[in-house]
């Protein structure tokens, strides 16, 4: 993947951050997400590529924007685009930690279209690779990871969301003596984390939607980390629908646990997220003396790098303020 189209779509993830952030705290999480998608959506049509979004805000005739199959750009380079404008709405609304504008780019072909269902996951960092597995009951995944990091499963931190569905994975993992770090929306986030030096997460478990469980494997699988995932069709009401759908699209074996090979047909592919709120892992959308300052962070398999970059845009007659 050419450095010059990453930074370009570095920059699609922060209009798109920075719009979003407009509505930070309002309590309005559809127009948060809306704004959000609006300006990605906008942005990607002024690059020289020809690319189609695989995953984004649903089918066609639910999302006038960013729909699965639009094309978008101006002609050139084939890719596939997988996107969350707003990951996290809920946070943004309440303005709380860790809302995000995400977006995963691969050559044509390398992106799973994954089913708009729910998925169970779990990831870890680079360490953890081949030691963790989807279908291990999580005291085991647990002391993996405590014994990879080197430290006391009673040292090791855990994110889930926070769902009625995961009480009883959270007493589970509880009950190792690992400590659990709730979240209430974000679960890319949550996955990422796990790789991200400094954020405090070190395992995520749990059931989210699989159309981020892609998002989620493209930025692990960029960083070195460790994914794997298992559809989870019995969570969703319209499951049974959605399988039908699926076993006709999407090219996999449904019932099999799916590796971030899977998910990610390809060693060139690249993540990049853009703090809306402020979290763990990047600073949110700030304004001071007339200019915007964002973080970001892009995750390039291609060429093994993870870049963290602050943008000032100082506008007409903005300052710069470090």
């Amino acid at each position: 993947m050419q450095t010059s189209l990453i930074m370009q779509i570095l920059e699609v993830a922060e209009v798109a951050a920075i719009a979003a952030a407009e509505l930070n705290g309002r309590g309005d999480k559809v127009a948060a997400d809306a704004a959000a998608t609006e300006a990605m959506r906008t942005a990607l049509n002024t690059i020289n590529f020809s690319g189609r979004i695989v995953i984004g805000e649903g089918e066609r005739d639910q999302a006038p924007m960013l729909f699965i199959g639009e094309e978008v750009g101006r002609g050139g380079e084939t890719i596939d685009i997988a996107v969350d404008p707003l990951e996290g709405t809920n946070l943004c609304a309440a303005n709380r930690p860790n809302a995000l504008t995400t977006i995963a780019i691969a050559p044509r072909g390398a992106l799973l279209f994954a089913p708009d269902t729910y998925m169970w996951k779990i990831a870890a960092g680079s360490s953890s690779q081949g030691r963790i597995h989807i279908d291990a009951p999580p005291a085991q995944n647990v002391a993996a990871v405590a014994e990879t990091l080197g430290k006391p499963a009673s040292e090791v931190n855990v994110c889930i969301l926070l769902r009625e569905r995961h009480q009883a994975l959270i007493e589970a993992v509880r009950a190792t003596g690992a400590r659990v770090r709730l979240i209430d929306d974000g679960d890319v986030f949550g996955a990422i984390a796990t790789a991200v030096p400094g954020t405090g997460i070190d395992l995520y478990l749990g059931s989210g939607g699989a159309p981020e469980g892609v998002l989620a494997a493209a930025g692990l699988k960029a960083i070195g980390g460790a994914f794997m995932g298992r559809l989870a069709f019995e969570l969703d009401p319209d499951g049974e629908t959605k399988r039908r759908r699926a076993e006709e699209t999407a090219g996999i074996d449904l019932n099999a646990p799916l590796t971030m090979d899977d998910l990610v047909r390809s060693a060139d592919t690249a993540f990049i997220a853009c703090g809306v709120t402020d979290g763990e892992m990047l600073a949110g959308v700030s304004k001071q003396g007339g200019s915007v300052t964002t973080s970001s962070i892009i995750m390039d398999s291609g060429e093994k790098t993870v870049r963290f970059i602050r943008t000032i845009r100082r506008g007409s007659a903005g300052s710069i303020h470090f």
